[in-house]
């Protein structure tokens, strides 16, 4: 449940929260609703894992574009119009993914599809930074952590399903559904929140100054590598689940475990906030905690179980991100929609760097172990 003081604060801008949490699940829910259907993909295009799982790490490099442009675009023409024409474009990929026939149109499809899901995370975003700051945003955040919980709960048990059902049509069908579904709730429900005049932001002195950010830079590595073992996950996850010869509705259910992890979470997240622990603090203890869940997949690799210590990595992951996101763009309150795109260009464009990378191996814990490692050397850094 929303904070009353959260939800007071939404409310008086007319921005509703039911709306404001299916555009932040949006884009996490329709990637793991894909990710059943990577084993599919190779089978039906003749091409191989590392290949088919490829599509996942072009997915995030133009994740990063889209979130750069949607994030410019709020500035320039307003989050309402922004988030309409993203959704509409989203729409018509998927479309397009649908009737694909062949592979190279099918990766052109998912790169549309990313560039405009990105609205999901840098207009929501943006949105809510319109109207909270400081320990309201930092509370809000939290509670999206909770709500995100359902998104791999849904996303892959869904996935699971409509892949068992009908195969990649009938996952690509579910996604032009939800697609329009948002794109008439948006039509009909979702306000504008930008209080200045639309303008062009001065992009160059802004990149220029978070290029020259250590605090910037800090962030972005930290976001990223949570998001890398996050998503790795739901990369490599599918191939493991066929080499143990397990069926892919276990692996649909796997999301019921990552869920339950990304609630326990968000709750103590928002538990020791409440207890005037400091950011830095909850990020550390995040670290430390990916770290042991990490060796503990090593561990369990080759077993079914090796899903549990997953549930820790999603605990990090909720405890660290709403506490980054937080504090990333501090100093840039005066141009948040155009930070908030230069800043998720950065860590989108990493975490599909590091998901190519990831695509490379097929064991998890070879991702896991180095990114907990290099989180933590850069939190002391």
């Amino acid at each position: 449940m929303i904070p009353s003081i959260t939800l007071k604060s939404i409310r008086r801008g007319t921005l509703s929260p039911v709306l404001l949490i299916a555009l932040v699940m949006f884009p996490q829910i329709v990637e793991t609703i894909y990710s059943p259907a990577l084993p599919l993909i190779a089978e039906r295009f003749n091409v191989s894992q590392i290949v088919a799982t490829q599509t996942l790490s072009c997915y995030f490099l133009a994740f990063a574009l889209g979130v750069m442009v949607w994030g410019i675009l709020c500035d320039l023409i307003g989050r309402r119009l922004s988030v309409l024409l993203a959704l509409l474009l989203y729409t018509l990929a998927t479309l397009i993914a649908l009737l694909a026939p062949s592979f190279s149109m099918l990766l052109l499809a998912r790169i549309a599809m990313a560039f405009s899901a990105a609205i999901g995370s840098i207009g929501t975003q943006t949105m809510i930074r319109d109207q909270l700051s400081g320990d309201a945003l930092r509370k809000l955040f939290s509670v999206i952590g909770i709500a995100l919980a359902l998104s791999p709960m849904i996303g892959l048990i869904l996935g699971a399903f409509m892949s068992s059902l009908g195969g990649v049509d009938a996952i690509f069908s579910l996604l032009s559904l939800i697609g329009v579904i948002l794109l008439c709730w948006c039509m009909f429900s979702l306000p504008e929140t930008k209080v200045q005049p639309p303008s062009m932001p001065k992009i160059m002195p802004l990149l220029g100054s978070m290029i020259r950010s250590r605090h910037i830079w800090k962030c972005t590595l930290l976001i990223a590598s949570f998001n890398i073992m996050l998503f790795s996950y739901y990369q490599l996850a599918p191939f493991m689940f066929d080499r143990l010869n397990l069926p892919r509705s276990l692996y649909g259910f796997s999301g019921i475990f990552l869920g339950v992890g990304t609630f326990i979470g968000a709750y103590s997240n928002r538990y020791l906030i409440k207890r005037s622990i400091d950011g830095d603090r909850l990020i550390l203890l995040a670290i430390g905690l990916s770290l042991l869940s990490s060796l503990l997949v090593k561990g369990l690799e080759s077993k079914p179980i090796f899903v549990l210590p997953m549930m820790g990595i999603m605990i990090a992951y909720s405890i660290a991100i709403p506490n980054l996101l937080t504090i990333a763009l501090k100093d840039y309150q005066h141009a948040l929609g155009s930070a908030g795109a230069i800043l998720g260009l950065f860590y989108y464009a990493l975490i599909g760097l590091g998901l190519i990378l990831a695509g490379m191996t097929s064991s998890l814990s070879l991702v896991l172990i180095p990114l907990s490692l290099m989180a933590l050397l850069i939190f002391k850094l």
